[in-house]
């Protein structure tokens, strides 16, 4: 690392406060009939935010629609007790996957290069098949957004090689004035 980021990663936040947003019509509807929560995902992302001394303020599952989507992105940007925004699923390319399309208009700033790399990891582990794999980050309101796919792999491979080592990095530098 340069000297630089050294410095920077020095300065940054080390405790951070997530919401954990996972996009599934599937897991919503089971989750609305049952009362009963299956989010393997989102149960792996909030596992591996507190095993690295952060906290999950904020934690929603909702279906793949635009409407809720922008809601609960507005609601967590306002609040004070959010510093880090993880979305999970709805990231695919089948008409219903809409996370991407509605979270990228409100982002101040995009980090293309979450995506790139998250692609090139991706290819490392499923070969082609990463190609229909779409990723996302960026910041507002001087909080980091990230959207990933859902599968507990992608996660998993998100949070351990990029957001929790840049996440409060990404933040020092989203809340610079």
């Amino acid at each position: 690392m340069s000297r630089t980021v050294d410095e920077h990663k020095a300065r940054a936040p080390e405790y951070l406060k997530f919401a954990v947003i996972i996009c599934s019509t599937s897991r919503y509807k089971e989750f609305s009939e049952s009362r009963r929560l299956n989010d393997p995902s989102g149960d792996l992302i909030v596992k591996m935010l507190k095993e690295n001394g952060h906290a999950v303020t904020m934690r929603r599952i909702i279906p793949d629609d635009k409407t809720q989507i922008q809601r609960v992105l507005m609601r967590a940007l306002k609040s004070r007790k959010v510093d880090a925004i993880i979305f999970s699923g709805g990231t695919g390319i089948s008409p219903e996957d809409v996370t991407i399309e509605t979270v990228q208009p409100l982002l101040e700033k995009e980090m293309p290069g979450f995506g790139e790399i998250f692609r090139a990891l991706s290819y490392e582990r499923i070969g082609s098949a990463a190609i229909l794999t779409r990723a996302l980050a960026g910041v507002a309101n001087g909080k980091a957004i990230f959207c990933l796919p859902g599968s507990p792999q992608a996660v998993s491979l998100a949070l351990k090689k990029l957001i929790l080592p840049e996440a409060g990095h990404i933040i020092k530098h989203a809340r610079e004035e």
